[in-house]
């Protein structure tokens, strides 16, 4: 709009940034951020911290943004496992369009973004105009200088159009969760991304973005997900022909059905029925998972056993077969003829993957193996007992709490350290977050780990222990298991205790080191985990 002298009549905000590091800090690293008549930004590339802003704690990790507004006061802290981020700081003016007499800009430290998080999406995006503004930070030319500037009214904008503190931010977001109920209600219409953006009345872009924040999944991929599993009941709860079923969901062709059922359950819809129909005498071979199996009430056709390991005698599993899998082959395992074959990540090492899928329909679990529950619920599916699930995660949780609790009275801020020892070495198992004993012993049942285990581990589920490190693993108590795959004789793996290294650890001359079973702890199965709780409990509470 203009006036009648002709001139705009608007105010014009822009954004001067004043300073950009890239700063990356270790565990523990603290610092207090007192804002003066600047604006911070805080945008997280890797690891996690906390901070508290008005009184109000917030936790911070990857993939997010902060915002300090000024004459607030941040403190900040780091995590288990340090932390990076960008520290930004930039002045906010205005400029008065309808006012003459006003040459110079005003600085504001009012702003329509919130302080506190924001939403930075996607986050490739929000790192390329950070990358390109902290690779010209220190630029003179002026033309270089000024394309810094109109980048980082880019960002700015970026950053803008997403935390929009209004009621059009939330009416596209309702719009978006009332054309998802719909969705569920007409899954078989032959929908595309633009026709829900359309019944939306959003734009194709922010319809999908405003989507998979609220569901996690882009359209496609929830609209087929509802689909699916309709299309298990109707399995289970009739015999119509697959093509039925198949264009009844929604899905235009048999064979298109077939392949995104099976990509996401597993089998195909086929064995699905089957699987069901039989399940009592299904014949199940899942090596190295045979945990699961029995947590749900299903005894495997034969069990997986290693010639220096043994098998999982924690299981009961005193009268089913057992295959060696490092000296038996596929062959020996088809005399068992099994039903269905189920695996995990790296099986392949022992038996061909598609031998297995030669010999029986085989599922191998693509995800990792610390998140026992997906694999509970997804072997519950496979094998028709969905029912059991919710108990079984539920009386785990409930035998953790009450360890964590009692724990908390006996160890409290004492240290702890998980280690396998073979003929190769001594290996220190990782913190919360990785490993068969990471997430039991530091996250379920609150222990604290020894500083050496997050700062070797970092991020991966193992670290080899040189005899240096191992001369600083001064933890109030120790888990050690022995491995003996490599040992060359009987009891070499035991030779490591020996060096003088060990017996000089506080652990050990205390008479604070537990040895555990090596199959039991090695383990990501929930009973294996239940045991490892016993096992904390005999020596700790």
């Amino acid at each position: 709009m203009k006036n009648e002298n002709g001139r705009i009549n608007r105010s014009t905000w822009f954004y001067v940034l004043k300073d950009i590091q890239l700063r990356s800090e270790y565990i523990d690293w603290r610092e207090d951020f007192v804002q003066g008549n600047e604006f911070t930004l805080l945008i997280v590339t890797a690891g996690s911290g906390k901070w508290v802003l008005d009184k109000t704690e917030l936790t911070m990790r990857g993939g997010q943004s902060y915002l300090i507004a000024p004459g607030s006061t941040a403190r900040l802290r780091s995590e288990t496992e340090g932390m990076c981020f960008y520290h930004l700081t930039y002045e906010l003016w205005r400029s008065e369009g309808d006012d003459p007499g006003q040459t110079a800009p005003v600085r504001s430290s009012q702003s329509s973004l919130r302080q506190g998080e924001l939403l930075c999406r996607p986050f490739s995006q929000c790192i390329d105009y950070l990358e390109s503004l902290y690779r010209h930070r220190h630029t003179c030319n002026e033309l270089e200088s000024f394309e810094l500037a109109v980048c980082f009214q880019a960002f700015m904008l970026f950053l803008y159009r997403q935390n929009q503190n209004d009621s059009y931010t939330l009416n596209m977001r309702h719009a978006v969760e009332l054309s998802i109920e719909h969705l569920k209600e007409h899954y078989a219409n032959p929908w595309t991304v633009e026709q829900l953006a359309e019944l939306a009345n959003v734009a194709r872009w922010h319809y999908t973005r405003i989507f998979k924040e609220i569901t996690t999944q882009y359209p496609l991929d929830y609209l087929n997900g509802i689909r699916i599993d309709r299309a298990k009941h109707m399995l289970l709860a009739s015999d119509d022909r697959l093509l039925d079923i198949a264009q009844f969901v929604g899905f235009n062709s048999e064979y298109y059905f077939n392949r995104r059922f099976k990509q996401t359950v597993g089998v195909s819809p086929g064995q699905y029925r089957r699987n069901h129909y039989r399940q009592e005498n299904m014949r199940v071979f899942a090596p190295f998972l045979e945990d699961f199996l029995v947590a749900l009430g299903i005894t495997p056709v034969v069990q997986c056993s290693h010639s220096r390991w043994g098998k999982q005698d924690y299981l009961g599993l005193l009268h089913v077969p057992v295959i060696d899998i490092e000296n038996e082959d596929i062959a020996v395992l088809s005399c068992h003829k099994p039903d269905c074959i189920i695996i995990n990540i790296g099986f392949e090492r022992w038996m061909s993957d598609d031998g297995l899928g030669r010999l029986a329909p085989t599922y191998q679990f693509p995800h990792p193996g610390e998140d026992w529950r997906l694999t509970l619920r997804k072997s519950a599916e496979l094998l028709g007992r969905k029912d059991r699930v919710l108990d079984i995660i539920s009386q785990y949780e409930h035998k953790a709490s009450e360890a964590k609790r009692l724990l908390r009275q006996s160890v409290r801020t004492q240290t702890v350290a998980c280690l396998r020892i073979s003929a190769l070495g001594i290996s220190l198992y990782a913190g919360p977050d990785h490993g068969y004993t990471g997430p039991i012993l530091y996250k379920d049942l609150g222990l604290t780990p020894h500083p050496l285990v997050l700062q070797l581990s970092r991020g991966a589920r193992i670290a080899s222990l040189t005899k240096e490190w191992l001369k600083l693993l001064d933890a109030d108590h120790l888990f050690i298991t022995f491995d003996k795959r490599h040992s060359s004789w009987e009891g070499e793996e035991r030779s490591m205790l020996d060096w003088s290294e060990w017996q000089s650890l506080p652990a050990v001359q205390g008479g604070c080191v537990y040895e555990v079973d090596f199959l039991t702890w090695m383990n990501y199965g929930v009973i294996s985990h239940g045991k490892k709780i016993e096992d904390v409990l005999r020596v700790l509470a």
